[in-house]
């Protein structure tokens, strides 16, 4: 295995730590939605992360998820459909960790925000299923 492949392993397996920490609390009786919100962005960041450790590629130290994604582009133009289930994921980056940003995510929205994670989750399964 390449040490590439094994690192981006290692990215793939902390974004699927945290999937598990959205579906778990997702289960709960009383959900901590911020908690599932940012749990699933910080998923598709590692995810993307992983992405480029596969390609060969630096990484940004960045929670933008699009700034990520114009990384990716040129090494995969199908990488543009991730733009939609990325703009629902960005939000829960940083501002839903201040309570002054005054952002209280939803039911619907830890939904929307665990859809749009397996979304990405699906492409990646799709363009590197080596890494799976």
């Amino acid at each position: 295995m390449s040490d590439n492949l094994g690192i981006a392993k290692q990215w793939l397996a902390k974004a699927r730590n945290d999937i598990l920490n959205a579906d778990n609390n997702l289960k709960s009786v009383d959900i901590p939605f911020d908690t599932v919100c940012f749990h699933c962005q910080q998923a598709a960041e590692k995810l993307l992360k992983a992405f480029l450790v596969v390609k060969g590629q630096e990484y940004p130290y960045t929670h933008d998820l699009f700034l990520l994604l114009e990384k990716i582009l040129p090494l995969n133009s199908e990488a543009g459909s991730l733009r939609d289930p990325l703009s629902i994921l960005m939000p829960y980056a940083v501002e839903i960790r201040y309570p002054d940003y005054g952002f209280s995510p939803t039911a619907a929205d830890a939904k929307e925000a665990r859809e749009a994670t397996g979304k990405v989750l699906e492409w990646m399964l799709k363009v590197i299923p080596e890494l799976f």
